[in-house]
């Protein structure tokens, strides 16, 4: 009997023990490591994320715009979407210069703006925001304008020769822009206040006469300094040439992390260099020449959560879409997943997109994110 006993109770001992490691193993499993140096937080990602990719899913809730729709439900060119507390999502349509507004469910509201110099009159639509304040600020050629969310006219300002390529918004209404630095030859991501009155420069990246001096050749897959507002206040941003590094600046302008991932150099094939000089004008063709490996990243977006989602130059196996890095809002690497189109606006765990229809048409789609972080 007690020979029995003491059987059951190795066996319970070796159970409790392989509990006990898988659970160690589980908490550790991501393999990089979070350390402070001079204030700043630095995180280290390895390769691997720390979940597998069935941690992360999308499920179709909504789409607007497909090719037999009524006309107010088409577009002829979206170039960036934005969506208010009550889930109302306003489009903006680049070649029609003006806004479509549907609520929740994809019922259409309203159109506002039209082409024009006038008040409440729009040119090349570029960004589209919906601000603490309730209003609609909409990014154009040479100038940004205000409007309420039933899409009055507020006020503009006018950009002058800032020339302010995107624009986003903080919590205090301070204006985000990407502009062309001619004297220092670069790419500057600049903060204005709310009145349009410079601030600071927080990144930049050379303009490509200046990253190519010295050779009459451009890269076709230069990269360029990518930025989001993530925390309300705070800016995400990374220039693919210094690696795959994100740095993430307080509202100060303060480096207050360093977010670095180890990742494997992705080789250019001849076949996608062949595909990507046709997309330049046959003038420019031989001016053009091609790295050997691409950059470790090309675009970056967050969610209202402090999530960031990194576009990488990889391609699914089905070869739609690219692979998508995620870091929490601590910068911990905890996915890679594969999504057909960059998100525009991801929130309340709703990712909204522009995709296109079999006709080519343009087409708004909601997704609903599924998290299955165990």
């Amino acid at each position: 009997m007690k020979k029995n006993i003491s059987v059951v109770w190795i066996v319970c001992s070796i159970l409790l023990l392989f509990l006990f490691m898988n659970c160690g193993k589980k908490g550790s499993e991501w393999g990089g490591s979070i350390t402070q140096e001079n204030g700043v937080i630095v995180v280290k990602n390895p390769i691997e994320p720390k979940y597998g990719p069935k941690a992360f899913s999308l499920e179709e809730e909504l789409s607007i715009g497909e090719s037999e729709s009524k006309e107010e439900y088409m577009f002829q060119e979206i170039t960036s979407i934005a969506v208010n507390e009550a889930g109302d999502i306003y489009v903006a349509d680049y070649k029609a210069n003006h806004i479509k507004v549907f609520d929740k469910d994809g019922k259409y509201i309203r159109t506002f703006g039209r082409s024009g110099q006038g008040p409440g009159e729009l040119q090349f639509l570029r960004t589209i925001s919906c601000t603490d304040q309730n209003e609609i600020v909409v990014g154009g050629l040479n100038r940004i304008s205000y409007f309420n969310l039933e899409g009055e006219f507020q006020k503009s300002l006018s950009m002058g020769r800032q020339r302010l390529l995107t624009i986003d918004i903080d919590s205090h209404g301070n204006i985000f822009g990407y502009a062309i630095n001619g004297e220092k030859g670069v790419y500057e991501l600049q903060k204005y206040d709310p009145e349009l009155k410079y601030l600071s420069a927080f990144g930049s990246s050379p303009l490509p006469s200046v990253a190519t001096a010295g050779s009459a050749k451009r890269s076709m897959f230069f990269s360029l300094l990518r930025w989001d507002i993530i925390n309300r206040d705070q800016i995400v941003c990374g220039y693919a040439e210094e690696g795959y590094i994100l740095k993430v600046i307080d509202a100060d302008g303060n480096l207050v992390k360093r977010i670095e991932k180890k990742y494997e150099s992705l080789e250019i094939t001849q076949k996608v260099i062949k595909e990507q000089i046709q997309e330049y004008p046959e003038e420019m063709r031989k001016d053009l020449f091609a790295p050997e490996y691409y950059p470790p990243f090309y675009w970056m977006s967050s969610d209202d959560e402090g999530r960031i989602y990194v576009i990488t130059y990889e391609k699914p196996l089905n070869n739609e879409g690219h692979i998508f890095d995620i870091f929490d809002a601590d910068g911990v690497y905890i996915l890679r997943t594969a999504l057909k189109t960059r998100p525009h606006v991801i929130k309340n765990n709703l990712l909204y997109s522009v995709e296109e229809d079999e006709d080519g048409f343009h087409v708004v789609k909601r997704y609903r994110i599924n998290w299955n972080l165990q």
